[in-house]
């Protein structure tokens, strides 16, 4: 029997949902099969958002399906250690999915993904409370979602249906994972999304399954075209820019020492909605966003490093690598 477990407050600022995995990441650098050691944690691009909300002084909940396993259990207690509101379905009937993570070479990081008949691939437009939804200031989904399954896919329509009848913004990030479809595919499910979305995140080249436009800004301006009313593009190493209101702005890279890449992404997202949702400024929610990024990369996990508040002005200390 499906049981639904929920630790939520009775309002959110941002609600998202989508496959949150358990997460072993090998400690020997080296093909995965000669690793011994490995640190279990968590990881999902939806949760990492939430996380990154949440320590940015915003309520947020996630909601998803979960195993009833000992990893579905981490996955709950995790999210909730780290103030995320949750509404998990305990799923006996699947497990829960899996990601693997090792360091092939010092520089390039080895992922791999077992979510085939996952517990979160079975995620359903049943499993979504619409009213959580309409209270919400934001909904966050990631293209990741639908590509699961069908009742997935379903899940992300019927939840931006929801929010656009109740004037939620309705925040997308590409986030485009090869494994799960095809370029075309992709393509085809986010234009005909496009239109139902407020904020969409992408990178250059995640752009480019929409629209196949040469140049950042020429990129921007057509996807904006298609609906969303703020369009980030994500440089990497080179920043970051938005395209908002008719005015594009570009925000500089923090210069950071990168440990481990994966989950700069949802990093930026967080940052850039925390900031959204405080009123602040284009400048400085883009700022925040690139900080988060930042941030992100500078140690293992997916969201461990994601920063607080206060965090964020340490990017602005002297250069002696002491905080005193």
């Amino acid at each position: 029997m499906v049981v639904h477990v929920q630790e939520r407050n009775p309002s959110t600022d941002l609600v998202t949902f989508g496959e949150t995995m358990a997460l072993f990441a090998a400690r020997r650098t080296g093909p995965l099969r000669f690793a011994r050691d490995f640190d279990l944690g968590v990881g999902g691009a939806e949760s990492n958002v939430a996380i990154g909300v949440a320590r940015l002084g915003h309520a947020a909940t996630w909601v998803g399906r979960v195993g009833a396993d000992e990893f579905g259990d981490l996955i709950r207690t995790t999210l909730m250690g780290e103030g995320v509101s949750t509404h998990a379905i305990l799923d006996p009937g699947a497990p829960t999915g899996l990601m693997i993570k090792g360091r092939r070479t010092a520089d390039l990081i080895d992922v791999r993904y077992y979510r085939r008949d996952s517990a979160g691939s079975r995620l359903s437009a049943a499993d979504l409370d619409p009213e959580l939804i309409r209270s919400a200031r934001v909904l966050h989904v990631s293209a990741i979602t639908p590509a699961l399954s069908a009742s997935a896919r379903e899940a992300v329509r019927h939840a931006m249906t929801v929010a656009r009848a109740a004037g939620v913004t309705v925040s997308l990030d590409v986030n485009y994972r090869r494994a799960l479809w095809t370029p075309e595919e992709a393509g085809a499910w986010l234009r005909e999304v496009a239109g139902d979305v407020d904020v969409l995140f992408a990178t250059e080249a995640e752009g480019r399954l929409i629209a196949d436009v040469e140049g950042a800004e020429e990129l921007a301006k057509a996807l904006a075209g298609m609906g969303p009313r703020h369009v980030l593009l994500k440089f990497g190493a080179r920043g970051a820019m938005e395209l908002s209101g008719g005015v594009v702005r570009r925000a500089e890279p923090y210069r950071v020492t990168e440990v481990d890449s994966v989950g700069a992404g949802d990093a930026f997202a967080a940052g850039w909605l925390a900031d959204w949702l405080a009123g602040a400024d284009p400048e400085r929610r883009l700022a925040t966003a690139c900080a988060a990024g930042a941030f992100a990369v500078t140690s293992q996990g997916d969201w461990e490093s994601l920063p607080r508040r206060t965090d964020l002005a340490l990017l602005h200390s002297p250069t002696d690598g002491v905080n005193r």
